[in-house]
């Protein structure tokens, strides 16, 4: 609906302006103030880059801007102003849903974080973009699938005609995440919106990802919000920063301005917390270093706190020995030893359906792990690394091959022998909420394993020590009765690392434990992790696809690929001189954050002349 009379833009190239923006969702302890006063303005061919942790108001923004909010909410207050190449000047606030539907797709657009559970399972791909296609542009069903499928090859998709004709199940994450970049551009929208469009995804189709946002970007000359709570991917894309905590803006402004002189203690400790590529740290900065509440609740700069600065806490952190060559180990046994192990699953085909081909996720691979050492395992999706994970603890049967624990090949023991052994050999999975049962209290959750293997002499006992578990994690006493739901993502894993350490086991694996943990909260885990480490003294085995997450917390480092092993050695030597062009792509996706890599190679020379 055309507001003529609206105050006009303050800019004359604004095509978006939010001002004073407020949005209210009702609960049973009352309105929560999602969105608190938000305003801000996007220009023609800009990307915003949003960032903030889980809760913070980003994505409710980008939802009450397209009238998308769940039916509990509502835009209490404010202004969300519109260029529309069609309406003119336009407040959407005011706008009815038959007006939005038609701004919706066709001149603002939306990338949603889950592509699975945004494109519709019953229908192929190419259908749902062709239907946006037919809706806003008017043409044939005909013309809109040609169209559609050059969107694909625009977009990179293999097979484009094939995928047209594919349902969503039977593609990849990235493949999955590029048609909706398709259906996104399909209509040459004014503004796209990309709520977390690279969460959980390898780094390499990630770098894929922002790339072709990129290009689509320039071609079409289209404004970007893109919505992260990463600010080394932002670095990556965004012109203009908007740093949002409990609903408000709490810092703005260029890319360098956030990077090379943060003042807001929350930014300062979202930088400080990401794991740094190009320098050892021992232990990640947190959130928590930089920042405190007066009585009011107000975010203050922590009083004596660790660190002064990114700079600071950086160089407080620093470590100055890594493991670089084997002496660490020589002359020791190694607790776990891999031999040629397989792990291949049947495609059947026929009528018959007999085994024609198969699936070699884990195909001949052979390695050590030494007592108390962590090694990492690290590639795509698809690369066999979670396969060989579960492969070891026995919860998938390989085909061939020895898995050799403590001296015994735990391969063709009995069931009775591997429960016995399932006591030392423990897993923290990828999902803390999927893997805890939804109607059981975290308490009983925990105690469950105690009980399985009969340790302590009663649940008193038992009791006893998962208190004594639950706050060495980061927890409290008041917790036990509660259940999943009503703990947070990080809060759950902790949950799930407290189960791990029930039974007070020699090794576990820890199969994507961080990888859909906001930067913060990830920074949290690992140190956790760490700590634990050290008290528990068990043996690890980390399992990701991000590298500088793994450099972090290995000692060595194996890299796969196909489910062969493309390359092993230590941390450092992996990252500093990796030798397979699969490993230099991998290292060269990461997002670093060159404004910051230039401080961090300053602060690296400034450390070695002060130690040396």
């Amino acid at each position: 609906m055309p507001i003529n009379s609206f105050p006009q833009p303050k800019f004359l190239d604004s095509i978006l302006e939010v001002r004073n923006l407020e949005t209210h969702f009702s609960s049973e302890h009352g309105a929560v103030k999602a969105v608190n006063n938000v305003s801000f303005r996007l220009r023609k061919g800009e990307t915003i880059g949003i960032v903030g942790e889980s809760g913070s108001g980003k994505s409710v923004t980008s939802l009450s801007i397209l009238k998308l909010i769940a039916s509990n909410g509502k835009i209490a207050n404010g202004e969300i102003i519109f260029n529309s190449k069609t309406q003119g000047i336009v407040d959407l606030v005011n706008c009815t849903e038959a007006e939005m539907r038609k701004f919706r797709g066709n001149e603002i657009s939306m990338i949603f974080q889950e592509p699975m559970t945004s494109l519709n399972p019953v229908f192929t791909c190419g259908n749902q973009v062709a239907e946006s296609i037919i809706l806003h542009q008017k043409l044939s069903s005909k013309e809109a699938k040609i169209k559609t499928i050059e969107l694909f090859e625009k977009v990179k998709l293999p097979r484009p005609a094939q995928i047209y004709d594919s349902y969503p199940h039977q593609l990849s994450g990235g493949q999955k995440q590029r048609v909706m970049i398709a259906m996104a551009m399909c209509c040459n929208p004014a503004i796209m919106i990309a709520d977390e469009p690279t969460t959980a995804l390898d780094v390499t189709v990630q770098a894929t990802i922002l790339d072709l946002m990129r290009k689509l970007k320039e071609e079409q000359d289209t404004s970007i919000i893109f919505i992260t709570h990463d600010l080394g991917v932002i670095a990556e894309i965004a012109d203009r920063i908007l740093v949002m905590y409990q609903g408000k803006i709490v810092e703005q402004g260029t890319v360098w301005n956030i990077f090379s002189n943060p003042k807001h203690p929350y930014t300062k400790g979202l930088l400080a917390c990401r794991p740094k590529v190009n320098v050892n740290l021992k232990r990640l900065p947190t959130v928590s270093d930089f920042m405190d509440f007066d009585e009011f609740g107000n975010i203050t700069e922590k009083v004596n706190g660790k660190f002064t600065s990114v700079e600071d806490a950086i160089l407080k952190n620093i470590e100055n020995k890594k493991p670089t060559s084997n002496q660490k180990y020589e002359g020791t046994l190694p607790i776990l030893q891999v031999k040629n192990l397989k792990t291949y699953f049947p495609i059947q085909k026929g009528w018959f359906k007999k085994p024609t081909e198969f699936v070699k996720a884990v195909d001949d691979v052979s390695f050590d792990v030494y007592a108390g050492e962590t090694l990492g395992l690290v590639g795509e999706s698809g690369c066999g690394k979670t396969t060989l994970g579960r492969t070891i603890l026995q919860l998938v049967k390989p085909t061939a091959g020895e898995i050799i624990f403590e001296g015994k090949n735990i391969v063709n023991i009995s069931e009775s022998e591997l429960r016995k052994q399932r006591k030392d050999m423990q897993i923290i999975f990828q999902d803390p909420y999927s893997s805890l049962n939804p109607r059981i209290p975290i308490g009983a959750a925990i105690m469950e394993p105690m009980r399985v293997h009969n340790l302590y002499d009663s649940d008193f006992l038992r009791k006893k020590h998962l208190f004594e578990l639950l706050e060495i994690v980061g927890l409290k006493h008041q917790h036990f009765n509660r259940y999943p739901h009503e703990f947070s993502g990080g809060q759950r894993q902790r949950i799930c690392i407290a189960r791990a350490l029930a039974l007070n086991p020699k090794f576990i694996i820890c199969d994507e434990s961080v990888s859909a943990l906001d930067v913060s909260v990830q920074a949290q885990v690992l140190n956790l992790l760490n700590s634990l480490k050290e008290q528990f003294k068990f043996t690890c085995i980390f399992i990701s696809h991000d590298l500088s997450v793994v450099r972090f917390m290995s000692d060595r480092i194996i890299v796969m690929n196909k489910g062969k092993i493309e390359e092993q050695g230590f941390a450092n030597d992996i990252y500093n001189h990796p030798q397979k062009a699969y490993t230099q792509a991998l290292i060269a996706a990461i997002p670093k954050g060159e404004i910051e890599n230039v401080k961090i190679d300053i602060l690296k020379k400034k450390h070695l002349r002060d130690n040396f």
